[in-house]
């Protein structure tokens, strides 16, 4: 499973900029992408960089569940607190000095309490120090390809300055979560966790109020404002919507900013999910035509893609949705099975285009003495 997400991700090449959907929202920064592929469906200053807030703490645990699904960590391991981190401020799973936590429980901690303090737990533990740690967050991120994020704590909290991810990396990273870690995301979806007989509430009120709700991260400081990643999947179709810079008036209890973040999340989501389908365009080996080949015993090669492939668009888009086979440049034979030959064209109206690579179903050997004189005989017999 991980290794096919990894593929398609590579195979499959979307024009830079998103559809042009009828969408908006009050947020400063949004994006809209479809978990399968990885297309931005729809963005709002998605490619700024901003502050994440308590988003950014997705890293944090990209690199724990890292650490995890490579057998380096257990889940009943348990790892040490120190007194850096049980003085962390802000947001709390209020760790003990000199507790010993298991992990499986900082996982709850971070995800449904948002506790600074067990982002430093985990980041001491794993780097050794935190700034080992911040180092190792960053080395992560260029592997990921989160181009646009730039870590300066393992929380997310405003000091030090400089903590910054776009919209689009936060997407991704969700993305990366969701397909490469299955086996730890149903701990985004819980909705309460418990710890020295403290109830805190998962301050994504997302949960249990949208249809297919399950994840994954909201963030809050004055300078990013209420932001919100989530993820829903209805029937076949997952997708992933990021908020930030939501502003709304202060108050001593933060609860009705926090309905207000799930409200406008929920109400953009549901109009992504009746805006955008997801609609088949090829089969798993679908014969999809033949290319152009010169110097060959055939004049073409029979071509496919290598996987079936689902295409999210608008819905007005797909009845204009149209597909053009191109050789690649230069394609002269020998042809060999399984070549990579060409290329699929899938465009429509308000939709940024996709290419898809196609392959070779058919060897093709170059052509023989006799048949090059008799092709340069018809050559000239035209002239």
């Amino acid at each position: 499973m991980r290794r096919f997400f990894t593929l398609v991700s590579v195979l499959l090449a979307f024009a830079v900029q998103p559809a042009l959907a009828a969408m908006d929202t009050s947020a400063e920064h949004a994006l809209l992408m479809d978990a399968a592929s990885g297309q931005v469906l729809w963005q709002k200053d998605g490619f700024v960089p901003m502050p994440p807030a308590s988003m950014s703490k997705l890293m944090t645990l990209e690199l724990l569940f890292q650490r995890l699904a490579d057998g380096r960590v257990k889940l009943t391991d348990t790892l040490p607190v120190s007194e850096r981190a049980w003085r962390t401020q802000g947001s709390k799973m209020f760790v003990e000095l000199g507790a010993n936590i298991a992990v499986e429980d900082l996982i709850r901690g971070i995800i449904t309490q948002s506790g600074n303090d067990a982002c430093v737990v985990v980041a001491e533990s794993l780097g050794g120090t935190v700034e080992g740690f911040v180092d190792l967050m960053n080395k992560r991120a260029k592997q990921l390809g989160l181009a646009q994020s730039t870590f300066v704590n393992p929380d997310g909290l405003p000091d030090p300055p400089g903590q910054l991810m776009s919209a689009l990396d936060l997407a991704k990273l969700s993305r990366h979560l969701i397909n490469d870690y299955p086996e730890y995301y149903h701990y985004f979806s819980e909705r309460e966790f418990v710890w020295h007989n403290i109830h805190q509430p998962n301050r994504d009120l997302v949960l249990g109020s949208l249809p297919g709700a399950d994840g994954l991260k909201t963030g809050h400081t004055d300078a990013s404002g209420y932001g919100i990643t989530i993820s829903a999947k209805r029937d076949n179709q997952r997708l992933i919507l990021v908020l930030n810079g939501l502003r709304y008036p202060q108050y001593h209890n933060d609860y009705f900013p926090n309905i207000k973040r799930a409200e406008e999340a929920a109400r953009v989501m549901d109009m992504a999910f009746r805006e955008f389908r997801s609609y088949p365009v090829l089969t798993t080996n679908q014969a999809l035509g033949s290319v152009p080949v010169t110097g060959g015993e055939k004049p073409d090669v029979a071509v496919t893609a290598a996987h079936a492939l689902n295409v999210t668009m608008q819905v007005d888009s797909h009845s204009g949705m149209k597909t053009q086979l191109k050789a690649d440049p230069g394609l002269a034979a020998p042809v060999h099975v399984g070549q990579k030959v060409g290329v699929l064209l899938i465009s429509a109206p308000d939709f940024p285009g996709l290419t898809v690579p196609v392959y070779a179903t058919e060897s093709v050997a170059q052509q023989g003495f006799l048949g090059k004189m008799a092709q340069s005989i018809q050559h000239l017999w035209k002239k």
